[in-house]
């Protein structure tokens, strides 16, 4: 695969949409062949697993139907969308991956991390981002930001000491996997957090 695989994270209200959209208006502009994406989605089996997951109540799926839901619907994307733009040298910009599984049904809901790689290996073949940006807000920023797009969805709505462990798990996994990660603190404006982000990038840059 000649293209870039760029994965965006955090929790609700870091602005993870917002700068999908700038970076891809950036890198276009460079000539970039972009293909921006989203998970849960971004393929057609994918985002219909999309509504199950999203919609409903705070306990309509535990932690583990959650787990095996979100592989299923990686495994569609990865195949549908990320390895045929990768393949054909595009770089693909997605918000959200695999860690946030790692954060949500490990750290938030208790699910081992080997168990969630292990469903990784299977449904994706264990697909990983050359590059992960975790986008982090005061909390005071974040609930200005869902309060001004009108709430969460269902996985937003999970309760304060589950957002606190996700919060510790997603510092966790950047901080063992440096190569990888870049932490960026997105209080800032939104214009520089995109340059931030660009910066981090430059290595790849034509």
């Amino acid at each position: 695969m000649t293209g870039r695989f760029i994965t965006l994270e955090g929790g609700e209200g870091v602005g993870k949409s917002t700068q999908i959209r700038a970076l891809a208006a950036a890198l276009e502009m460079r000539g970039i062949d972009v293909v921006p994406t989203r998970e849960p989605g971004g393929s057609s089996g994918a985002e219909a697993i999309r509504d199950l997951l999203m919609h409903g109540s705070d306990d309509r799926w535990d932690a583990r139907s959650e787990a095996l839901l979100f592989a299923a619907a990686r495994a569609d994307h990865v195949a549908r969308t990320i390895r045929p733009a990768l393949e054909r040298g595009a770089w693909v910009l997605c918000d959200r991956f695999i860690d946030s599984s790692r954060a949500y049904q490990g750290g938030g809901g208790g699910i081992t991390d080997a168990d969630i790689l292990a469903l990784h290996r299977i449904g994706s073949v264990g697909l990983f981002p050359d590059r992960t940006f975790l986008l982090t807000v005061s909390a005071a920023e974040a609930d200005r930001r869902l309060t001004e797009r009108g709430g969460s969805d269902r996985m937003g709505s999970k309760p304060a000491d589950y957002q606190a462990r996700l919060a510790a798990r997603f510092v966790e996994i950047a901080a063992a996997e440096p190569s990888r990660w870049r932490i960026v603190s997105a209080d800032a404006a939104a214009e520089d957090v995109t340059r931030a982000i660009l910066a981090e990038l430059q290595e790849w840059l034509p």
